[in-house]
C-alpha cells in the first residue's frame, strides 16, 4: 500500500533560474513603465500657434488630445488596481500557494496590457491601466520573499540588488522601445508585443510546480477559519505599522519615490525641452539602464561586504542619497547637455544604489510570515504618496511656471529629505528577524501539492552548483 505521506515533488527551479525568471518578469513589467513615458508612445499634445496653424499631435496625447494632467493620471492609474490588489494577494498567501497567486496575476496584466493597445480614449485607457495595477500587485509583492529564501545566505542583498535592477534598466529599455516600436509601426503595438512577452510567464505560474515560502501553510477553508484569519490580517498590519524601523524606512523610500517616479515620467521630456535633445529617449535610456545596472548591483554587493545589516543599510541609504541628490541638482543647474550628463549618471548611479538595501530593510525587519504583506505595504505607500501624485503635480507645477529647469531643480531638491529620513534610521533600536519563529508545518495531504522552499535543500549545503 502507498505511503500517506508522499514526499514533495521536485521543482524546475534551482536558486539561479527562479532569481532568472523573476527578473525577467520584473523587467518586462517595467518595460512597460517606461514606455508609456516615452516620447513615441507618450507622444506630444495638439498645439496651436498664435497665427492659427495647428499640429496634430503624436501618440497617446495626440490621439485622446490631453493635458498634461490627465497625462500624468495616465501614468498613475495603475495604482488604483494595485493598491485594492495588494492587500489582498498578501492576505491570500496565506490561504493559497503564492506561486500560483502570482500566474493569475500575470494572466490579468497581460489581459489588461492588450486592452491599452485597444483603448479608444482617456477613459478605457485609464481603467485598463488600473487592471495592470491589479496584476503587478501579485508579483510585486510575493517576488522579492522568493529571492529572500533561496539566495545563498552571504548574498542576499546581491540577489536583491539584481532583482530590483531590472526596475531602472526595464525603464530605461522602455524609452528605447517605445519610440522604436512608435515611430516604426505605432504606439499600440509597444502594448501588444508586451502582452506577447509576458504570455509564457503567466503560463509557468500555473504550470510548474510551485515553490512554498518560509513561513506559509495552505489550510482548509472554512468560515471560522476565514474569520480568524481576517482578524489575523489586520493584526498583521498593525504590527508592522507599529515597527519604527520599518515605518521610518518606508517614508525615506517614499520621498525618494516621489523624485524617482516623476524623473522616470518626465524626464525624457525635460530632457527635450531644456537642452534640445534630439533622441531623449534614447540618451535617458541609456543614461538610466547603464546607472541602473551599475549602481543597483553596487548598492547590494557594498552593503554585502559591510555585513548586511539594517543599521549599516539606513546608513547606506542616507549617503547614496545625499550625495546622489546633490550630483542630480548640480546636473540641472549647467546649460550644457555634456555637463548634465556626465553629472546626472554619477547623481543616478547613487540614487540606484538604495534598491537593494532599502527592500533588505522591508523584508528583515519584520517576521518572515510578514513578508508578503510588508512588501505590498511599502509598495503600496510609495506609490500612493510617491510616484503616483509626483506626475500629475509636477505637470500642474510645469502647467504654472512654464520652465522645465525650474520644475526640475523643485523635483530634484526633494531627495534631500529622503536622506535626512533615512538617516534617523540609523539611530533606531533595529532587530533581525528573518530567522524568528515561523507558523506550523503544512498538512501532510498538501505536501504533494508543493516543493519545498530551495533555501532547504542539499543543493546549497553541499555547496553543489545553483544552476
Amino acid at each position: 500500500m502507498a505511503s500517506s505521506s508522499a514526499p514533495p515533488r521536485e521543482s524546475w527551479f534551482t536558486p539561479v533560474r527562479l532569481l532568472v525568471v523573476f527578473c525577467v518578469i520584473n523587467l518586462i513589467n517595467y518595460v512597460d513603465r517606461g514606455a508609456i513615458a516615452s516620447n513615441g508612445v507618450n507622444g506630444n499634445p495638439k498645439t496651436c500657434t498664435k497665427g492659427g496653424k495647428c499640429s496634430g499631435g503624436s501618440g497617446i496625447q495626440g490621439d485622446f488630445n490631453l493635458t498634461n494632467f490627465q497625462d500624468g493620471v495616465i501614468s498613475s492609474a495603475f495604482m488604483v488596481g494595485f493598491l485594492v490588489a495588494s492587500p489582498i494577494f498578501a492576505y491570500l498567501a496565506k490561504k493559497f500557494n503564492p506561486f500560483r497567486l502570482i500566474g493569475v496575476g500575470l494572466t490579468v496584466w497581460t489581459i489588461a496590457i492588450t486592452g491599452c493597445g485597444f483603448a479608444i480614449d482617456f477613459w478605457s485607457l485609464a481603467i485598463c491601466r488600473m487592471l495592470v495595477g491589479v496584476g503587478e500587485a501579485s508579483f510585486v509583492s510575493l517576488a522579492a520573499p522568493y529571492i529572500d529564501d533561496n539566495a545563498p545566505s552571504r548574498k542576499k542583498t546581491a540577489w536583491l540588488g539584481v532583482f530590483y535592477m531590472c526596475i531602472p534598466c526595464g525603464v530605461a529599455l522602455g524609452y528605447v522601445y517605445g519610440g522604436l516600436v512608435a515611430n516604426h509601426l505605432s504606439w499600440r503595438y509597444a502594448f501588444w508585443i508586451e502582452a506577447g512577452m509576458m504570455v509564457p510567464f503567466a503560463i509557468l505560474g500555473f504550470v510548474m510546480t510551485p515553490l512554498q515560502l518560509k513561513g506559509f501553510v495552505q489550510t482548509e477553508s472554512t468560515p471560522a477559519a476565514s474569520e480568524g484569519q481576517r482578524e489575523n490580517f489586520l493584526r498583521d498590519v498593525k504590527n508592522i505599522l507599529v515597527d519604527k524601523v520599518y515605518v521610518v524606512n518606508v517614508i525615506g523610500y517614499t520621498v525618494y519615490n516621489f523624485v524617482i517616479g516623476a524623473y522616470s515620467y518626465w524626464g525624457p521630456k525635460a530632457g527635450y525641452n531644456i537642452y534640445h535633445m534630439k533622441n531623449a529617449d534614447i540618451i535617458f535610456g541609456g543614461v538610466t539602464c547603464i546607472c541602473g545596472v551599475f549602481g543597483t548591483l553596487a548598492g547590494g554587493f557594498v552593503l554585502d561586504r559591510l555585513s548586511s545589516t539594517i543599521r549599516n543599510s539606513f546608513k547606506l541609504l542616507s549617503v547614496a542619497t545625499l550625495c546622489g541628490g546633490m550630483f542630480c541638482f548640480a546636473a540641472f543647474c549647467f546649460k550644457s547637455l555634456y555637463a548634465f550628463i556626465a553629472l546626472f549618471a554619477i547623481g543616478e548611479l547613487l540614487l540606484f544604489a538604495t534598491q537593494g538595501p532599502v527592500n533588505f530593510v522591508c523584508l528583515h525587519c519584520v517576521n518572515p510570515s510578514l513578508r508578503p504583506l510588508s512588501m505590498a505595504l511599502s509598495t503600496v505607500s510609495i506609490h500612493v504618496f510617491g510616484d503616483v501624485p509626483s506626475s500629475p503635480l509636477v505637470g500642474v507645477l510645469q502647467d504654472h511656471i512654464k520652465n522645465w529647469r525650474a520644475t526640475a531643480l523643485i523635483l530634484t531638491s526633494i531627495l534631500f529629505l529622503a536622506a535626512l529620513v533615512w538617516c534617523f534610521g540609523i539611530f533606531l533600536h533595529s532587530v533581525d528577524r528573518f530567522n524568528e519563529g515561523i507558523e506550523p508545518e503544512i498538512a501532510p495531504s498538501d505536501r504533494s501539492n508543493t516543493a519545498p522552499s530551495l533555501e532547504d535543500k542539499p543543493i546549497e549545503t553541499n555547496n553543489q552548483s545553483l544552476c
